[in-house]
């Protein structure tokens, strides 16, 4: 088979798949959903805009990165750059900035009204609301990890979440982070509460009912 060797001046990208992601963002009202939760502000008036910091790091998870210095590879992509409408690129300092002013409370606020603003635009009703618990085992000195019960690395620190999922569109509805020692019922209820008030008032089912959630240990 004969191949066409051509050369060209434009900045071509590893990532083209990524104007899909950036058409889909538009299309959805990503940008300005995010810009009236109350992200945290820069200090200074040269900072970066939170939303670009945000995007930058969704950019950079799609394309692999797994750790914040990752995303400098993103980083130095000029087609990426132009095709998010980014003047320039904040190093991965920055993004780990804006996390680093994340409280409980902004927490509370910020994603509270993401999941009703994504909720809200799904014509779905009678939604199957699934709760579990699971244990994650750390390495380090990670906030909140504790010794606990870890049945995969006995004696290691670690966190024990609960996590809502919707089942019928298999999308998460709630998590919260725990110390790994917490029970798997501790603050189950305040977090089922949570967890509906994010729905957005769609109609919501447990999956299983109170027995299912007796034979989980919730209660």
């Amino acid at each position: 088979m004969d191949y066409e060797l051509r050369f060209t001046n434009k900045e071509i990208t590893a990532w083209g798949n990524m104007g899909l992601m950036k058409r889909m963002l538009d299309r959805i009202g990503f940008n300005a959903a995010v810009a009236s939760c109350g992200l945290p502000q820069p200090g200074s008036n040269r900072g970066y805009a939170p939303i670009q910091l945000l995007l930058q790091f969704m950019l950079s998870v799609w394309c692999g990165a797994n750790r914040f210095e990752h995303t400098e590879v993103t980083r130095h992509d000029a087609v990426l750059r132009r095709l998010f409408g980014f003047g320039r690129m904040a190093n991965f300092k920055a993004i780990m900035r804006l996390f680093g002013k994340f409280d409980q409370g902004a927490n509370l606020q910020i994603f509270g009204k993401l999941y009703r603003w994504f909720f809200s635009n799904l014509h779905v009703d009678g939604l199957t609301l699934d709760l579990d618990s699971t244990v994650m085992t750390r390495y380090g000195q990670q906030e909140g990890a504790v010794r606990g019960y870890n049945p995969r690395k006995r004696g290691r620190c670690s966190h024990h979440p609960l996590m809502a999922f919707v089942a019928d569109i298999r999308m998460i509805a709630n998590l919260w982070l725990r110390p790994g020692n917490s029970h798997s019922a501790n603050n189950v209820l305040a977090f089922l509460d949570d967890s509906l008030d994010k729905l957005g008032g769609k109609r919501v089912a447990v999956a299983g009912g109170r027995q299912r959630l007796q034979r989980s240990g919730f209660f």
